[in-house]
């Protein structure tokens, strides 16, 4: 599949969420919500000082916006941001992406321990084996927070299918895709193995309306699309590492792939080799986001 640049000079995007027309993505390391049209206009719209990571919009059409630093999430009303809930509490490390469902549920990550430290330090390896996982927040429309699931290897990129009974979520330390049923109180359980997918390192996520689930691979410059029980079933280069990636457009046969060189701060926070690009394809969006 041909691969084309919609926009360029970024920090480091993530989030991405199509929105009234527009793609909406956080621009970590410029503390930033942006939106890109589809002729590569890029707005910013909020300041985050926190750092802004994961998306979503309440049925009253609140934007809410993960903080990741301070470990809370944030509510946008069009004219006031206020805190909607603190998961310092709960959150192990710094909060990352989010999913919102249909009655204002949002589901949190967090990073569980201090990656980017680990990165940078001479036994990588030990400090992943050492990694005793993650815990995934439920935030109720109220702001309440609950543990929504634990143990978790670093909880990234979720879905939830159209009918709303099935959440899936990326764990990217595991290399793996993981599903729960989600039951009428947003609570989880049935917690399983969706698709192994050995040698990637799955981050953002999106769902098709055949089930299958298009996965940007954090390791390689790659945005696979799979099915349940991990077979690849599509496969785009993207030239760079790929972070997320969401379908949109106005027919939903848009696939936006944010991509760049690294998610560390002392590279991605200095540079601007962001990129997002997109795809044409033959299946289209389904489910949240």
């Amino acid at each position: 599949m041909s691969v084309e640049l919609l926009c360029e000079g970024l920090r480091f995007g993530e989030g991405p969420r199509w929105h009234d027309g527009k793609l909406w993505f956080s621009d970590f390391y410029d503390h930033e919500v942006k939106t890109v049209d589809l002729r590569g206009n890029v707005e910013a719209k909020l300041e985050i000082d926190g750092q802004p990571s994961g998306l979503g919009w309440l049925p009253d059409g609140g934007l809410l916006i993960v903080s990741m630093l301070d470990r809370r999430v944030l509510r946008f009303d069009g004219d006031l941001l206020v805190e909607h809930a603190d998961l310092s509490g709960l959150a192990e490390f710094h909060c990352n992406d989010m999913t919102v469902d249909a009655v204002g549920r949002a589901y949190v990550g967090n990073f569980g321990f201090d990656l980017h430290a680990a990165e940078h330090s001479d036994d990588f390896a030990g400090a992943i084996r050492a990694y005793t996982g993650s815990t995934l927040a439920r935030v109720d429309p109220d702001g309440s927070v609950h543990r929504a699931a634990t143990a978790l290897r670093f909880p990234n990129g979720t879905v939830i299918t159209p009918d709303g009974r099935t959440l899936i979520l990326a764990e990217t330390m595991a290399s793996r895709l993981t599903a729960f049923d989600v039951q009428n109180d947003g609570s989880l359980q049935n917690q399983r193995t969706w698709a192994e997918l050995p040698g990637v390192a799955p981050d953002g996520i999106c769902l098709d309306a055949d089930g299958a689930i298009w996965v940007a691979d954090a390791l390689s410059p790659r945005c696979i699309r799979v099915g349940s029980g991990g077979a690849v079933l599509s496969e785009i280069d993207t030239g760079q590492k790929c972070f997320a990636c969401m379908l949109g457009g106005d027919d939903g046969h848009t696939l936006f792939m944010l991509i760049g060189d690294g998610s560390h701060p002392d590279e991605a926070g200095v540079t601007r080799a962001g990129k997002i690009v997109t795809s044409r394809v033959s299946v289209g969006h389904a489910g949240l986001p």
